[in-house]
């Protein structure tokens, strides 16, 4: 794999997001297409081109309201969330996807980050008791190691609780930074393995 240097003439910004149906349990995608910046096969001189995502910036705001955009302190939403690499969901609707544990874990080597958002009356059973949102991030890529994506998107998850539904209609968003890299057909064929549904 050829080093790429982390800095303003390579990384550029990706992104998409995902609505969250209010009062929706369940699971929701949203698929972001890569094919314009992955080829997966090298030929003679010329390397396979993969994405590496060095960071994930996600955030969770309220749709519902046209005034206040961050959570209000009466919401009650928690969910897990993750960014899959090649899983082809497409877009679905919140509810509408398989619930699926095995997306959350970290022996899911199609995980490129995941987290927990908690609203701030989720825990709390009180609403307006000054509990602030908070979200949880447990893998992400980094600067040092970034997720090298070869397969031609990448999808964020989403799985609302049951017990713990969101009140207002909100967005979750997430915000990449990468670049193309350049790849000798033995990695790309290790990655391409690795990233198999």
């Amino acid at each position: 794999m050829s080093s790429m240097a982390y800095d303003l003439k390579n990384v550029f910004y990706l992104d998409t997001e995902a609505t969250i149906t209010k009062s929706t349990a369940g699971t929701g995608t949203a698929q972001l297409d890569l094919s314009a910046y992955i080829d997966p096969i090298a030929r003679g001189r010329q390397k396979g081109t993969g994405l590496a995502i060095y960071k994930a910036h996600f955030a969770v705001i309220n749709t519902e309201d046209t005034n206040e955009f961050a959570p209000k302190t009466d919401e009650t939403g928690s969910m897990a969330f993750s960014l899959q690499a090649g899983l082809g969901a497409g877009d679905t609707a919140t509810g509408a996807g398989g619930a699926l544990k095995s997306l959350y874990e970290l022996t899911n080597n199609l995980m490129i980050a995941g987290g927990y958002f908690y609203g701030p009356a989720s825990g709390s059973g009180v609403a307006g008791s000054n509990f602030s949102p908070s979200m949880h991030m447990y893998v992400e890529p980094s600067e040092k190691v970034p997720y090298v994506v070869v397969r031609d998107n990448v999808c964020l998850v989403y799985s609302v609780s049951d017990n713990n539904k969101f009140v207002d209609t909100s967005t979750l968003s997430v915000r990449l930074e990468c670049a193309q890299i350049s790849l000798d057909q033995a990695t790309l064929n290790q990655l391409l393995r690795t990233q198999t549904v």
